[in-house]
């Protein structure tokens, strides 16, 4: 798997890995990059089957082998204790990992995570797997924003809107694939195993997120034994991204508090 290894900002440097949510793409942290490469070596990647990690992914495919495919890439960079900071299926990732390899997990940052799938989210997924099948990549992909981000910021931005559509749509993961990296993601269930994730872990969501409701993070929350929520006012499910300032400072202020052990890095090939 190929990953990107962003050069260290001093001698010993943290590693934190970014993992994105359905769409795979590293490039949805860009709006991260500026405020974390000061302090942190970021291992960034697009997801197997997506991006520069082409692939045909295999029916039943799971958390469980994302995050174990991911852990071996990492050590084959070097890297062996790390933090995560994920959104939404990259959180879950996340979790899996926390769970499998307790011992390289730092400390996790989790936006829009959950313990299971709550209804509307569900409803919400089946909504744009009909629209994906009946009117295909196109019509999925300009419909997407509308779970993504605030009415407002949406109508601010439009010249971005209309090139980021254009480069989903000239990168699309492929029909297949994204159908089986979701069904990975509906399964995911921490109802009876969140509790077993004994690292620090920031929750971060938005009050008016569209497609998974703020409440989920409440509930994770109180399934973790070493959580803080933080609920912003405005920012919607790419909240990242749409309230970057904000989101940047409470991630920041958490990762400066628990990602501090030094990891064992060699130079990437």
């Amino acid at each position: 798997m190929n990953l990107t290894l962003t050069p260290a900002p001093y001698p010993g440097a943290p590693v934190l890995v970014l993992i994105a949510g359905l769409g795979g793409a590293g490039s949805y942290w860009l709006p991260q990059r500026a405020a974390l490469e000061p302090h942190y070596q970021l291992m960034i990647y697009d997801q197997r089957g997506t991006g520069n990690n082409p692939d045909i992914l295999a029916q039943g495919y799971s958390l469980s082998e994302m995050a174990h495919e991911l852990y071996d890439a990492l050590l084959a960079h070097g890297v062996s204790h790390f933090g995560v900071m994920g959104h939404a299926l990259g959180g879950h990732i996340g979790m899996q990992l926390a769970l499998d390899y307790p011992q390289a997990i730092a400390s996790l940052v989790i936006i829009n995570g959950w313990l299971r799938l709550n209804p509307h989210t569900r409803r919400c997924f089946a909504v744009r797997e009909r629209l994906l099948q009946a009117c295909g990549a196109p019509a999925y992909l300009e419909a997407q924003p509308l779970f993504l981000y605030p009415a407002d910021w949406m109508a601010a931005n439009q010249p971005r809107l209309e090139a980021e559509e254009a480069l989903h749509n000239a990168h699309f993961q492929g029909a297949q694939n994204l159908q089986r990296r979701l069904a990975a993601l509906k399964a995911a269930d921490f109802s009876q195993t969140a509790r077993a994730v004994t690292q620090p872990v920031l929750l971060v969501c938005a009050r008016d997120d569209l497609l998974v409701p703020w409440i989920c993070s409440a509930a994770l929350h109180e399934a973790l034994p070493d959580s803080r929520l933080e609920v912003l006012p405005w920012g919607a499910h790419a909240c990242n991204v749409t309230a970057s300032e904000a989101f940047n400072a409470l991630a920041l202020a958490f990762l400066a508090a628990t990602l501090s052990s030094p990891p064992s890095v060699k130079e990437a090939v």
